[in-house]
């Protein structure tokens, strides 16, 4: 059995449906606000945004799969995050029979913080039939990639436009890629990868299409994925195009948040 994927419309959730219904979502980085505040950036919490989407999402669905960075701070942890990851997930367990964690670089010692329910899956990710999810800021398992799509995130994938006098604005996309190549590290590789954007809208976005795109993780720094021909989505759904045919010149610093 085949599980068919496609992003919900206006929201960085992908919803799968074959044997089961799932919602995958990754990069929440709650605690993000309490590094703000560090730097002098007060903000409130907006992790009661996020457990709010996922509940409205929920009905009818069978399992959340949420891959990475989970909570922001790294190394250690702070109290906003051993306050709000616990409730997060108790609230989002009333909802939701089944969830699963593949962890990402910010989710140290995550697992002191979690329900016994939640399934824990290390860096290398899981595979859900003919599904592989992984964070991406490591190299996925064979099994993970033995499946027919990987989803995954840390990248942040947004786009960036520009007008005629150099005025940027980014905006969050999605990216489907095809995979270009096994690499040494594999007997088999996906048809294809989506890069899924950050659940947490505080999160800037790492723009693809800058020229020469800094992009994270082994598997785009390596170039097993063809991101030149990556296919470029709006949230709402709307196709822009390849990734190299929307390049933008490069014109000073970008900094990626991983």
């Amino acid at each position: 059995m085949t599980f068919e994927a496609s992003p919900i419309p206006d929201r960085p959730v992908l919803r799968l449906i074959g044997t089961e219904t799932v919602l995958c979502v990754g990069d929440l980085h709650i605690g993000l606000e309490a590094d703000m505040r560090f730097h002098g950036v007060i903000v409130p919490s907006q992790t009661h945004r996020m457990e709010k989407e996922l509940i409205d999402l929920a009905e009818g669905v069978d399992r959340l799969i949420i891959i990475g960075d989970v909570k922001h701070q790294v190394p250690g942890s702070t109290r906003q995050e051993h306050v709000e990851v616990p409730r997060f997930f108790n609230s989002l367990l009333n909802f939701y029979p089944k969830i699963d964690l593949v962890k990402g670089n910010h989710d140290t010692d995550i697992e002191r913080m979690l329900p016994s329910r939640v399934t824990v899956h290390d860096q290398g990710g899981m595979l859900l039939d003919d599904i592989g999810f992984v964070h991406g800021h490591a190299w996925p398992s064979p099994e993970t990639m033995s499946g027919r799509l990987l989803v995954m995130g840390h990248n942040h994938p947004a786009v960036i436009f520009e007008d005629g006098l150099h005025h940027n604005q980014v905006e969050r996309c999605w990216v489907r890629c095809r995979f270009k190549g096994m690499g040494n590290r594999y007997e088999h590789v996906p048809e294809e990868a989506i890069m899924i954007p950050a659940l947490n809208r505080s999160l800037g976005g790492g723009p693809v299409n800058l020229e020469g795109p800094r992009m994270l993780g082994p598997l785009l720094v390596n170039e097993l994925v063809d991101l030149d021909n990556g296919q470029v989505y709006l949230m709402d759904g709307v196709y822009l195009g390849t990734v190299s045919s929307l390049r933008v010149r490069r014109r000073g610093f970008f900094r990626l948040e991983d």
